[in-house]
């Protein structure tokens, strides 16, 4: 295994409490860059892609996943269904969805809605915020939001 492929796990592994071992191909390559820096190494999404499908002869999980337009790593063996993967593509607009805007803007029942994301929610890919003034519950998608919302993503 090459050393991007070691960096690509451990930045999966440093980000995967934030982001429940998914995110997106940019931001990976952002945080790769940060890391490079002292080497002034660059690495291109190609770099990283390919680094990945050299990573899949371990068996932990790490794919490529498109979900809309955008590239998602994942670097743990959960399966997203076609229900996760539209939510997590509603959810690249503002970073979070509800239950009500799922149901809107999807025509899903209110039961489909809810168990699609508490399995998302289960498995680590979305947090719970029930602190929103207008009271409804809002089910954040780190591996959607910007890779500058990290909390310590200097330090990777």
């Amino acid at each position: 295994m090459n050393l991007a492929g070691v960096q690509i796990i451990e930045v999966c592994l440093a980000t995967r409490p934030h982001n429940g071992g998914l995110i997106s191909l940019d931001d990976l390559c952002k945080l790769l860059g940060q890391r490079r820096k002292a080497v002034r190494e660059t690495i291109s999404e190609d770099d990283c892609l390919r680094a990945i499908s050299k990573l899949k002869v371990l068996g932990s999980g790490f794919e490529v996943i498109t979900v809309g337009k955008r590239k998602l790593v994942r670097s743990v063996p959960t399966e997203l269904n076609k229900d996760h993967n539209e939510i997590l593509e509603l959810a690249q607009a503002q970073g979070f969805v509800t239950v009500d805007e799922v149901q809107r803007r999807l025509n899903w029942s209110s039961g489909r809605a809810t168990d699609a994301l508490e399995t998302l929610f289960e498995e680590g890919l979305a947090m719970i915020d029930d602190g929103h003034r207008d009271g409804k519950r809002r089910y954040w998608f780190p591996c959607v939001s910007s890779v500058s919302s990290y909390v310590g993503a200097d330090t990777l």
